[in-house]
């Protein structure tokens, strides 16, 4: 029993050269594209090239472990993560400031601004639009 198994493994393994048949490719007249180990009569084919076999006990290369790829996209989340924490940072930042700003240009009713080398007073009119832009700045950015 064990000789018949031994000897149908070498036979399998003596043979794996022998299935790598050679392939022919061509397409006929109605434009169906085949694929057979003989080439047709009268008709032009196009000899594949096929990759020979494996060996025995040869290893092919695999694709990384399902944990490697799993381990890729938790750095790739940590680091959007971070980024998207570093935006609301910011965006938190400049909502303090524009608030502050409002209050400032609401409770205050002589808010001056730099010029050109000095500084000057908003007018009524110019300190009313501020406030309005602000708000509108708020509303968009902050809520």
């Amino acid at each position: 029993m064990h000789l018949l198994a031994l000897t149908t493994c070498w036979l399998l393994a003596l043979s794996a050269p022998a299935m790598a048949a050679q392939v022919y490719k061509w397409v006929d007249a109605q434009g169906v594209t085949h694929f057979d180990a003989q080439p047709p009569q009268g008709q032009d084919a196009v000899q594949l090239d096929t990759p020979p076999p494996p060996r025995p006990g040869s290893t092919t290369p695999r694709s990384p472990p399902a944990n490697q790829g799993a381990a890729q996209q938790r750095a790739i989340d940590a680091k959007v993560r971070a980024q998207v924490n570093a935006d609301q940072a910011r965006l938190d930042e400049y909502c303090e400031r524009m608030r502050t700003n409002l209050a400032q240009l609401k409770i205050n009713p002589r808010v001056r601004e730099k010029v050109e080398g000095g500084v000057r007073p908003l007018s009524e009119d110019d300190r009313q639009a501020r406030i309005t832009e602000m708000q509108q700045a708020i509303m968009q950015n902050c809520e």
